[in-house]
């Protein structure tokens, strides 16, 4: 439930439509709600314009179906979205949520195993002009997560893919883009100095993402977090390593 739902409550009730029991039932559930193994978050729209999404690592099909389920029963609230859920989270969620969006994001390090974004109930679309810059084809799954997530917010970004150091002329086709844009995320596994070459770039909010591609030095994403923190680029904002959702969340609170 976000303010202008709150409000229309308060609305509706002191013109009658909405009746003094209906009002406390939904108001109650503004805090939380209790489903036993969840404490299912509503108040976060209020507090931080970004409701809870639901991370389904470590929860089973059917708790994934019934907190995505809680999340959509607020029928005032924002998007809802189940982030990283194997096939089988994914189609018992489905199930009982008709009407979500899937995309494939993700891999486990471990395995390989695929691991997908579903969205119910985007947000309207919004102006702002948001870029998604990758460093590699590998690492376009973890900027697929950051895109996936963006849109859910109601933002629409540019995806430019595989524009790394290595072949640098690749990003400076677009640099009218990354220059014109309202913020960029970088999304770079290897050394991860696209991040820095990007925010000497543009004036906009970097937000870069280590990603976990690279050969043994890379150490899974270790080096490309270290190079991002110790950028010479002032003012980059750096999250976990292939958390796009993260980053996506990180650019959502600097725009909204």
């Amino acid at each position: 439930m976000d303010e202008p739902a709150l409000r229309q409550i308060i609305s509706d009730l002191i013109s009658g439509s909405l009746g003094p029991d209906e009002a406390v039932a939904r108001l109650k559930r503004i805090p939380f709600a209790d489903l036993g193994f969840a404490r299912v978050d509503h108040h976060r729209v209020l507090r931080q314009n970004i409701g809870e999404a639901v991370y389904a690592p470590g929860k089973t099909p059917g708790q994934c179906e019934k907190i995505v389920a809680e999340l959509l029963s607020e029928r005032d609230g924002g998007p809802v979205l189940l982030t990283r859920a194997d096939s089988h989270q994914l189609d018992q969620a489905l199930s009982g949520n008709p009407g979500g969006t899937v995309s494939e994001t993700v891999r486990e390090r471990a395995g390989g195993k695929q691991l997908f974004t579903a969205v119910w109930r985007p947000a309207p679309l919004r102006p702002a002009r948001i870029v998604v810059v990758t460093a590699g084809t590998g690492d376009i799954p973890v900027a697929v997560e950051c895109r996936v997530t963006l849109e859910a917010y109601g933002y629409r970004p540019a995806f430019l893919a595989d524009c790394g150091v290595a072949g640098v002329h690749r990003l400076m086709g677009s640099v009218d883009d990354i220059v014109e844009a309202d913020a960029v995320v970088v999304v770079a596994g290897m050394e991860g100095a696209l991040a820095s070459l990007v925010g000497g770039i543009t004036p906009a909010p970097v937000v870069a993402v280590p990603v976990s591609t690279g050969y043994g030095a890379a150490f899974e994403g270790v080096t490309a977090l270290l190079a991002m923190l110790s950028s010479c680029a002032a003012g980059i904002t750096v999250v976990g390593i292939d958390n796009g959702f993260g980053a996506a969340c990180a650019v959502a609170r600097i725009l909204l």
